[in-house]
């Protein structure tokens, strides 16, 4: 125990706070910091006091420097919502609740939002809406992304008949099965992923300490609404396609970041938010500013979350088909719960789009159903108004909870079966019943998308039923 801090180490340097003392010995008697003496320890935190701001967003240090650390007083009072509210289109109206259109039409008024729009498939969400979009000036707002960053969907084409695939229906079924992960369950080996070697792990403290999360659950998918899936492809022969008009057989995916996103989107959505001077109730759209050490942190971090996400479905592409022997012709894929920088009238916003696709002129996206209606594939039409965005599946008709109350499992198998899908997995709050009707969703967005063809689910596969 040699290297054990103790009271008076902290009192020999001038600190009798049991607080201080507390969180210090909590802080480093962790693993990072088995090999640390007591004076190297206490050289350490001697560091933090005399320059707490340099640790506060050290995940480790950050408790200790915020002992230290004095902010200067603010003065100028909180920031004030507008009264006039930022110019909002909205696709679907009738399809979207009261309560998502308010909470939109709250964020509009936040000081930094130059233009927004709500998709038909928009339910209430957390510090958004599910299906909105929103365009800001120089700030990204972490909560405005989401938990999930770079949660993405993900379609390979292969050129096999429907009729092999009913043949083979067992192989296809068990590909699924022996290839995925989903939730907290023990991940499938996600193999070498040139993802993994990249420097930017070393820019943060966080990211630094978020890698091997990371190669834990490469390959691997969430719970909830995610799913691996097999299906048949009908594609209508449009020219933003490369395929000929007919039927294939496809895998469809949709997860995101996992873990490591998560903790990346808490880390900053925490961040911007104890430092907004919002109004209390609306700080969980605190922003942060993208010319500061912050804002360029997360824009970094988020970035490299949803490259991590695309990693993961490219190795659960590769590991369902490989037993499979397919060879991939196309690929078709999105992300959402993300920011890009895109020119919004003649100048550079961030716009996010929480749960909703980007659209723009010719851009190949997927709108998918529930586990038994079918999705479509799309292009773009590159609408300015809304955002160059469209919806990015059917949306919740009803909660989690509402669904569970009204349906039963009975219900739900009975609609697998008319339906001729299997299902793997798969809970009652994902019930096919919890879901608008995909169907009048894209009716209200003619002016955003052209259907280039849709997919069927034939083999679903999601979390553990719960």
């Amino acid at each position: 125990m040699a290297n054990k801090l103790r009271s008076k180490n902290f009192k020999a340097i001038g600190i009798d706070s049991n607080k201080t003392i507390s969180i210090a010995i909590a802080a480093l008697s962790k693993k990072e910091y088995k090999g640390y003496s007591v004076k190297m320890k206490i050289d350490l935190i001697q560091k933090i006091k005399m320059t707490p701001k340099e640790y506060l967003s050290d995940p480790n240090l950050g408790m200790i420097a915020e002992q230290f650390f004095e902010p200067i007083e603010d003065t100028t009072g909180p920031i004030q919502l507008q009264e006039t509210e930022a110019e909002l289109k909205v696709f679907g109206r009738p399809l979207i609740k009261s309560n998502a259109y308010q909470q939109m039409k709250t964020a509009m008024k936040l000081p930094i939002v130059r233009r927004g729009a709500l998709m038909p498939d928009s339910h209430l969400g957390y510090g958004l809406p599910i299906g909105a979009v929103l365009a800001t000036e120089d700030t990204i707002i972490p909560f405005a992304i989401g938990m999930d960053i770079g949660c993405r969907m993900s379609l390979t084409i292969y050129e096999v008949t429907e009729r092999f695939f009913k043949m083979h229906e067992h192989q296809f079924k068990q590909s699924i099965i022996d290839n995925t992960a989903f939730g907290l369950t023990k991940t499938v080996d996600g193999g070498e992923h040139a993802f993994l070697d990249r420097d930017v792990f070393h820019k943060t403290p966080l990211l630094k300490k978020l890698k091997s999360k990371a190669a834990r659950q490469l390959g691997s998918s969430g719970s909830g609404n995610h799913f691996v899936e097999w299906g048949i492809v009908e594609l209508t022969g449009h020219e933003d396609i490369d395929l000929p008009a007919g039927k294939y057989i496809g895998l469809l995916a949709h997860s995101g970041s996992r873990g490591f996103g998560a903790s990346i989107a808490k880390f900053y959505s925490d961040l911007a938010s104890n430092q907004s001077r919002l109004p209390y109730n609306m700080r969980h759209l605190g922003w942060l500013n993208m010319d500061e050490d912050n804002g360029r942190e997360y824009w970094m971090s988020m970035n490299l979350a949803g490259d991590y996400a695309r990693a993961c479905h490219d190795q659960i592409h590769k590991n369902v088909a490989r037993p499979l022997k397919l060879k991939p012709i196309m690929k078709i894929e999105n992300h959402h719960n993300f920011a890009w920088k895109e020119q919004v009238d003649g100048q550079e916003l961030i716009v996010h789009r929480k749960g909703s696709t980007p659209a723009g002129k010719g851009v190949l996206g997927l709108i998918p159903g529930s586990m038994t209606d079918p999705g479509f594939i799309v292009a773009g039409r590159g609408h300015q108004e809304a955002l160059c965005s469209a919806s990015h599946g059917a949306g919740r008709k009803y909660s989690r909870r509402e669904t569970i109350e009204k349906n039963t499992k009975s219900d739900m198998r009975k609609e697998l079966r008319n339906r001729e899908v299997t299902l793997i997995g798969g809970a009652l709050d994902e019930s096919p019943y919890a879901y608008k009707s995909l169907e009048k969703v894209m009716s209200y967005q003619h002016e955003l998308v052209d259907v280039v063809g849709k997919f069927f689910p034939r083999i679903v596969r999601m979390d553990r039923d719960r």
